[in-house]
């Protein structure tokens, strides 16, 4: 598809396109920096992809998340919530804040299970969904309109209000980023502005905001120090700090539980991986050219996790632990579900490709490859020290 399509996604690239080159037009420098281009293209609030119902989640669509494998990922996730709860004292009610819930699937396999297994902890739950997205809140809503829950923006929110835990799945790796690059001995930004031609072209100056400097203060990377190379090319993201800070001051006792892929800032930031980690993703393939597909594809970058662990503690955020998805999930009890999958007494064609089926899921899940090595961060606000000295079941090490 090209941008003479008039389809539905033809026009919305074309609109997305013309949004951005209207924002880049009317800056006194004619630039805007790339995480402002990407903001505009995921979350433009008429052409963005999470503002339009052009999001395609799933198996079929643009990606998939853990949720989509079955229910399996919220089940277990709901035992660990179960588990914070009584070590919190079992206080009513109890928040669970989900951030950014895609189409409300998990949240649907979450409350389920607790229905069925933890009546009193579901009696106890005031489970709260914060979606940016009116695109998605309006499908988690279709999805979810017979479960006990509510939709809530930030603003919305007290400060210091909330007791029980704030998490997300897939969340942090969709915020805008700035690029930055090394020339010269120097660490300046990417911005994005047009070509004779009104294409999207990059431009380099200096950074837009001295935070991006002190950014790699905060995650212990020397540029200069540490010999990168001429034309090192990587992201910061900013938001993903105003984001922190802006959830450690609703806590007022409880757990954040942040779920992504990403690396910690030695690794995200290895000599060896010159060219940042961003990547996009349409129609279930992926590249890394943000400047096509404007509208209809999905951008994202991957985590550091040294910069939650250290913003975290800057706002108050005490950090619990880190793992993989695959060990926290094992710790939770997946491997006795493949276990039970490996005796199932199917006979039948269709049950066996079911049962198959599962296994592969349940695999997936895990493989350190792919979600298996996700990070998983637990950080916390609040609790006492007999609390905190509780190990979480998810981040013990789990039995073979």
């Amino acid at each position: 598809m090209d941008d003479s399509n008039l389809g539905l996604r033809g026009a919305i690239r074309l609109t997305a396109r013309y949004a951005i080159a209207n924002q880049i037009s009317s800056h006194p420098q004619k630039r805007i920096t790339f995480a402002e281009f990407m903001n505009l293209a995921l979350y433009h609030p008429e052409y963005g992809y999470y503002a339009t119902n052009q999001v395609n989640i799933g198996s079929q669509g643009d990606f998939f998340t853990s949720p989509h494998l079955g229910a399996d990922f919220g089940e277990l996730l709901a035992r660990q919530f179960c588990q914070m709860w009584e070590v919190m004292g079992c206080p009513i009610p109890f928040n669970l804040v989900e951030m950014g819930a895609g189409q409300g699937i998990l949240a649907g396999d979450i409350l389920r299970y607790l229905h069925k297994h933890h009546f009193e902890f579901f009696s106890a739950l005031d489970y709260i969904i914060v979606e940016k997205s009116s695109a998605l809140r309006l499908e988690q809503q279709q999805l979810l309109s017979n479960f006990p829950l509510r939709w809530c923006e930030w603003e919305e929110i007290p400060a210091n209000s909330l007791v029980g835990c704030c998490f997300s799945n897939e969340l942090i790796d969709a915020f805008p980023v700035h690029q930055v690059i090394w020339e010269k001995g120097e660490l300046k930004e990417v911005y994005v502005s047009l070509g004779n031609e009104g294409e999207f072209v990059e431009v380099v100056g200096e950074a837009s905001t001295n935070r991006l400097v002190e950014y790699f203060d905060l995650v212990g990377i020397d540029f200069a120090k540490n010999a990168y190379q001429e034309g090192y090319r990587t992201e910061v993201n900013l938001l993903a700090l105003d984001w922190l800070s802006m959830i450690a001051d609703k806590i007022q006792r409880g757990y954040l539980l942040t779920i992504d892929y990403g690396y910690p800032a030695h690794r995200y930031y290895s000599l060896g991986r010159s060219q940042g980690t961003l990547q996009c993703y349409y129609r279930h393939s992926h590249h890394n050219d943000p400047y096509i597909n404007i509208g209809q594809q999905d951008i994202t970058a991957h985590v550091d996790f040294t910069a939650l662990e250290k913003w975290g503690e800057l706002c108050g955020l005490r950090w619990l632990g880190f793992t993989q998805q695959g060990l926290f999930l094992m710790a939770l009890g997946l491997g006795d579900r493949i276990s039970a999958i490996s005796d199932s007494n199917a006979t039948h064609f269709q049950d066996i490709q079911k049962v198959l089926q599962r296994r592969d899921a349940l695999h997936q899940m895990i493989n350190p490859m792919g979600l298996g090595g996700f990070g998983v961060l637990l950080q916390c606000r609040g609790l006492r020290e007999e609390e905190i000295t509780q190990s979480l079941k998810g981040f013990t090490v789990p039995r073979r």
